[in-house]
């Protein structure tokens, strides 16, 4: 009788163990900037043409990454930001750089982005 219970027990902690694998190995959980659509991002950085940080509500940052690189983002002096019919700015959104709409993959909660080195000339 006691045989069933240790291994039923050892199943459980096995099985509770790669849920807790299966969560740290994909990341922070999903996030979203509420009322996107109504002002409530502050800021944006470019993180490359892959990627952006925006500061939402709260002046909490977030980094969003694109499901494709973005060509012109680096260089762009303003975007838009397409919600889809809700106002949250999440993983179902886009983002608009000079004509060229590039689709969001993720969005996470994230501290500020890097400080831009000062080219010293």
């Amino acid at each position: 009788m006691k045989k069933p219970l240790i291994l039923a027990l050892a199943g459980a902690l096995l099985t509770g163990a790669a849920m807790a694998d299966a969560a740290a190995a994909k990341g922070p959980p999903e996030a979203s900037i509420p009322f996107a659509n109504h002002g409530s991002i502050d800021n944006w950085q470019a993180d490359g043409r892959d990627a952006l940080y925006v500061q939402g509500p709260g002046r909490q940052w977030y980094h969003a990454r694109l499901m494709a690189p973005c060509q012109d983002l680096p260089f762009a002096n303003a975007i838009g930001f397409e919600t889809r019919g809700t106002s949250d700015f999440d993983r179902f959104s886009t983002i608009v750089v000079r004509g060229q709409r590039c689709p969001v993959q993720s969005v996470v909660k994230s501290g500020a982005p890097p400080k831009k080195a000062h080219k010293h000339g």
